[in-house]
């Protein structure tokens, strides 16, 4: 007995449907990550996380690279890595590299996130302990 003869419903080789263009700031291309970021001499990088702030100490000198000037002007107020790496679309390791040459260069300066008191404040916890005595 011969098996039933199947055809089938799509050719196999069908057309890839036409790739619609990215839009601007999706495409990752790696070759450029390695442009912006250069090759770092020695290898080291600051000890940065996504919520240290960065804050201009000086104007862009004429040598820097447009993705430095735009952290520059970016950063006149206390701006996060993570805020900065959003804003100029790069990812949070080309961001290291990039503030690390920056701080080299002592035209930022990165500083820790303000921590809010720990210490919760003395009259409200006068006020809630008043509260509970008259339960």
């Amino acid at each position: 007995m011969t098996p039933p003869r199947r055809t089938r419903r799509y050719p196999r080789h069908e057309p890839t449907p036409p790739q619609k263009p990215a839009k601007e700031g999706e495409e990752k291309n790696p070759e450029r990550l390695y442009v912006v970021a250069g090759a770092a001499e020695d290898g080291a990088r600051a000890a940065l996380d996504l919520v240290t702030l960065i804050v201009a100490r000086a104007e862009a000198p004429p040598s820097a690279t447009p993705e430095q000037t735009a952290v520059l002007r970016l950063c006149t107020a206390p701006l996060s890595v993570a805020e900065l790496s959003a804003y100029l679309n790069l990812p949070f390791s080309a961001m290291t590299v990039l503030i690390t040459e920056l701080l080299t260069a002592e035209l930022v300066q990165a500083r820790a996130p303000i921590v809010r008191q720990a210490v919760p404040d003395r009259s409200l916890l006068e006020a809630v302990m008043h509260g509970l005595q008259r339960l």
